[in-house]
């Protein structure tokens, strides 16, 4: 007599679990604002240009009208398009604006690092990284009216009787950046920097001797650039982060 195979009796390979590769279907509004995002980027529309209203982009995708609002928050928050009222109102493309996309990476960092997955030491670590490199580069390829700009920034000086005036020591930083000729540096630095100078406006622990310190050490970097002296540059830079790094931390436990 043939033997029946059961569930219980079946051999362990025809029991074996089917491991199924479930592909996740992205929300209605997020593939519309990702479509809508590629043709501005694209340059299929163009800055200016106004989108069609939320009834004719509904009926476009087939979707309701509530959908549509979502995409287009997402698309305002990235900043690529403004919302305009009246009856010449409606939705704008912008053009992708470099130092808006700073001013909200920094925003998002100072959130973060008031939270257990960002440290103010992983801020530090990621500009001693970035900063002297910069240095270095703004050493290699520094034209002399960006050397002048440089050299300018390292001479601005602090206002004496306004000892929170923090802004021209983050000036010089920023001009580093920029000097590099490399976008991507001062995208990636400056919202650190950002957060950093929120951090010691708030915490007011800088000493007027430690400005005047950071000041020397802008001239010697500045000095360094001017001189096309890049290895110079780098390690200047690399010395003057350190020093401050304790400057921060006190900022930080404040």
């Amino acid at each position: 007599m043939a033997e029946h195979v059961t569930a219980r009796t079946a051999p362990a390979a025809a029991r074996r679990k089917v491991h199924l590769r479930v592909q996740r279907i992205r929300p209605a509004y997020q593939q519309i604002a990702d479509e809508l995002r590629t043709q501005i980027v694209s340059g299929q529309i163009g800055s200016g240009d106004r989108l069609p209203s939320e009834p004719e982009l509904g009926k476009a995708f087939g979707v309701g009208r509530g959908t549509i609002r979502e995409a287009l928050r997402v698309l305002a928050s990235q900043n690529l398009i403004e919302t305009r009222r009246g009856a010449t109102g409606g939705s704008f493309v912008s053009a992708p604006d470099p130092e808006r996309t700073v001013a909200a990476l920094g925003a998002s960092l100072g959130i973060l690092v008031d939270t257990p997955r960002l440290r103010l030491e992983d801020l530090l670590e990621a500009r001693l990284l970035l900063e002297p490199m910069a240095a270095r580069l703004a050493a290699e390829r520094a034209d002399a009216e960006t050397v002048s700009a440089v050299v300018a920034a390292a001479e601005s000086q602090r206002e004496p009787l306004d000892p929170k005036s923090y802004s021209e020591h983050f000036d010089f930083h920023a001009t580093i950046l920029m000097a590099t000729g490399n976008l991507m540096f001062t995208m990636m630095g400056q919202p650190v920097a950002d957060v950093l100078r929120t951090r010691l406006h708030r915490a007011e622990v800088v000493k007027s001797s430690e400005w005047d310190q950071a000041n020397e050490s802008h001239r010697v970097i500045a000095e360094h650039i001017a001189a096309g002296e890049p290895a110079a540059a780098e390690q200047e830079m690399r010395t003057h982060l350190n020093d401050l790094r304790s400057l921060y931390q006190r900022a930080g436990s404040w």
